[in-house]
């Protein structure tokens, strides 16, 4: 089969690779359908996630069908469509019978593409298939489903959930890719009074505003004056990083009003400094995570029942063969317009690009 090889930093290449196949008894094979290219990725091939191996098939999102389970196996059988989320959980140690699926102790957490070969491959093996791929509703396509695998979940519970964002707060989300757009559609889910979205390029402020966004600020435009002048000078009670810099973390931490939130969701590659001069006296709560996808069921149902806009999301559509120029539009994205990038689904045999 094909799949997408990290071969080190700046080097990958779409390239044959072994079929995978039942290693451990709750172990499941999918044939993907559809996936997606994720910012984490783009850490990966620039050397910032340095414990994922050279030879390593990259991707954790996809939707596709079991074509085999194995014997232990009791949640999906051969020709289920699944949801496969981007965390793999055992369900049996400590954190996931807490819902911590993200810390999974018993060979989970998030691995594939990571610690073992991903999704960006014509076939997946998933690991503790029960907790780890979801029956889909035929109400949800596949292009809106890939959605579901990480980036709604992860804005909502790292983001949002971790935030506490309340009714009435203004909540302030630096960084409007795709992670930052789906915290200020769920978000919104919490009747804040305004949502201001921080970003450098116009067009994904644009699509910010498309998707709730109150207000938008561009970088270079002074967004922490912004936010004080909406607030009367207090600052926003939550503020979501979803960037990665350390440029972006310490902008938010002068955003945040005494008493405030910042949620911390952006893969930082390089350290950022911690003002604890500034902040030690303004009782700030200051979160970081990675995705549980305990969520993942309760978005699967507001999407069924058309409550979140996910595909709104997606601007290009690749053949899963042009696995290679869908990274490299989506590492583009100040030049491309790029949002998400989705490959297989219905669009397999042809080639749809539209701009945000």
């Amino acid at each position: 089969m094909k799949g997408f090889v990290f071969h080190g930093p700046g080097q990958s290449a779409w390239e044959d690779v072994p079929d995978p196949g039942i290693k451990d008894p709750t172990d499941a094979i999918v044939r993907v359908d559809t996936v997606t290219v994720c910012g984490t990725d783009l850490h990966i091939l620039k050397g910032d996630v340095p414990e994922v191996r050279p030879g390593t098939v990259l991707g954790h999102e996809a939707v596709g069908e079991i074509v085999e389970a194995g014997s232990d196996v009791r949640t999906v059988r051969p020709g289920d469509r699944v949801l496969v989320s981007c965390i793999t959980a055992c369900g049996r140690c400590r954190f996931c019978r807490e819902g911590a699926y993200g810390q999974c102790l018993g060979g989970g957490g998030w691995i594939l593409g990571h610690r073992i070969d991903g999704t960006q491959a014509e076939y997946v093996r998933v690991p503790h298939a029960d907790l780890s791929v979801h029956p889909l509703p035929g109400a949800v396509d596949s292009e809106d489903a890939v959605l579901l695998a990480d980036i709604f979940p992860t804005a909502y519970e790292v983001g949002v959930v971790n935030g506490q964002v309340r009714p009435g707060d203004t909540v302030a989300v630096v960084g409007a890719g795709p992670i930052g757009l789906a915290a200020i559609v769920t978000a919104r889910l919490y009747a804040p009074e305004r949502v201001i979205a921080v970003d450098v390029a116009g067009s994904r402020l644009d699509a910010a505003r498309r998707l709730g966004a109150d207000a938008v600020a561009a970088v270079r435009d002074d967004p922490v004056q912004l936010v004080a002048d909406l607030t009367d000078g207090l600052g926003a009670d939550v503020i979501i990083e979803a960037v990665g810099v350390p440029e972006s973390f310490e902008m938010c931490t002068r955003m945040v009003r005494p008493g405030g939130h910042v949620a911390n969701v952006g893969v930082h590659g390089r350290p950022a400094t911690l003002h604890l001069e500034d902040l030690w006296s303004k009782n700030v709560t200051i979160t970081t995570g990675l995705v549980d996808t305990s969520s993942t069921p309760t978005l699967l149902r507001m999407a069924a029942a058309g409550r979140l806009p996910t595909s709104s999301l997606v601007t290009h559509t690749f053949p899963l063969g042009r696995m290679e120029e869908a990274y490299d539009v989506f590492a583009r994205a100040a030049d491309t317009g790029a949002l998400k990038v989705v490959l297989g689904g219905q669009r397999h045999d042809t080639l749809a690009v539209s701009a945000a």
